[in-house]
């Protein structure tokens, strides 16, 4: 995670551009068309170095903006890519539909958070700066006065546990406190 190999990874890339299953076949394709960046060839070095040849990726429908949902299935040492897709072809439609039902129930657990839970004028005020309005932005578009969206952004920073109005869109964000649809 320090190194970054997870945010660079193509096959990452991949699951946040596109929805539903896709053979890691897509890597060495990439790799000899030369189509790899730098970073991305330093994540797949890694990758092979701990063993890791073949997978599929599962990324998954979502109905919220800013949120997406995926999984990396990796091959057992010795499998090759051909051996995978050849298991995905007489079992990936029951994969696929397992993985779903898993990541849909995950959506729904609760999340255990420290602190209180954002009113819902802290969560909007915290999805405009999460969309770049600014303070002043933000007062004309909700119809306060700026030391009003000051107070609501003070209050939700110390709700969240956090300094800076920064930490607290990321803090309530992988909360699923913002950007939620029907909030």
């Amino acid at each position: 995670m320090e190194q970054g190999l997870y945010f660079h990874a193509p096959m990452v890339r991949w699951a946040l551009e596109n929805e539903g299953a896709c053979s890691w076949r897509f890597l060495s394709e990439l790799e000899a068309a030369n189509r790899l960046s730098e970073k991305e060839k330093k994540v797949i070095t890694f990758n092979r170095a701990q063993g890791v040849f073949a997978g599929y990726s599962i990324s998954f429908k979502s109905v919220v903006p800013r949120s997406k949902g995926a999984i990396a299935l990796t091959a057992r040492d010795g499998l090759d890519q051909a051996r995978v897709d050849q298991i995905w072809n007489d079992h990936g439609e029951q994969t696929l539909a397992i993985n779903n039902i898993v990541h849909l129930r995950i959506l729904t657990l609760p999340h255990d958070r420290l602190g209180r839970c954002l009113t819902k004028r802290q969560r909007e005020v915290l999805d405009w700066v999460g969309d770049g309005k600014t303070t002043q932005d933000i007062a004309v578009l909700l119809g306060l006065t700026p030391a009003t969206v000051e107070k609501h952004l003070r209050l939700a920073r110390q709700a969240l546990g956090v300094e800076t109005t920064a930490q607290a869109v990321l803090k309530a964000a992988l909360q699923n406190q913002m950007f939620v649809v029907g909030s």
